[in-house]
């Protein structure tokens, strides 16, 4: 009987053990469980940016990835640049203006190109002549699998003078490099070696 009694104890120290145990593990799986789920809600949270709408209401906007805009902001940071640097008007100040904005964004191969232009007499023919020059950016073929980032990109320019009107593509070579963003670079991209490898007219026509 002795013996019987002291079976049934060790059985029962043996089920509370595993007891325990068990309690123990289902204790486990829901504390890192609740973690879990704490930390995905919160990384939910953090892609939520609230805007108050001219002080009445707050409307909630999704942010995004950063580097998910890296591709964007890159040929927005090209066809700006383009766009500035290569759209001149028969006016020296306004010349200057957009040239040193476009310079903002480049390294100092586009200064060289610009200084190239100018001892060629290039911009001193525009304004005498009343040339209105303006680019238009077709398509920018970026290469995102290798940084520096390879840039070539693909423009139409109007010449525009009293009489007529000159077509010419515009091709160029370049690479992007990341910067620090600022008010004069918002995309954070420098332009690096830049090549223009096509310049020529395509049609010439009376306005």
């Amino acid at each position: 009987m002795e013996f019987k009694c002291l079976n049934n104890i060790e059985t029962a120290f043996r089920q509370l053990r595993t007891y325990t145990f068990v309690f123990a593990g289902i204790c486990a799986a829901v504390t890192v469980a609740t973690v879990g789920l704490s930390y995905r809600f919160a990384e939910r949270q953090r892609q939520k940016i609230y805007v108050l709408d001219n002080g009445r209401s707050l409307m909630v906007a999704l942010s995004q990835d950063l580097a998910q805009n890296r591709p964007v902001e890159a040929r927005e940071h090209v066809r700006r640049f383009h766009e500035l640097f290569f759209t001149l008007s028969p006016d020296k100040a306004a010349i200057e203006s957009n040239v040193n904005r476009a310079l903002l964004m480049a390294d100092k191969s586009a200064l060289s190109y610009y200084k190239v232009l100018q001892e060629k007499g290039f911009f001193n023919r525009l304004i005498a002549g009343n040339v209105m020059q303006i680019a238009e950016v077709d398509s920018i073929r970026c290469d995102f699998d290798r940084y520096p980032y390879e840039v070539t990109t693909f423009a139409r320019q109007r010449i525009v003078r009293e009489s007529t009107v000159t077509e010419r593509s515009l091709v160029t070579t370049c690479r992007l490099v990341n910067t620090v963003r600022s008010d004069n670079n918002p995309q954070g991209f420098m332009i690096e070696q830049l090549n223009v490898i096509e310049n020529r007219d395509l049609a010439t026509y009376d306005r």
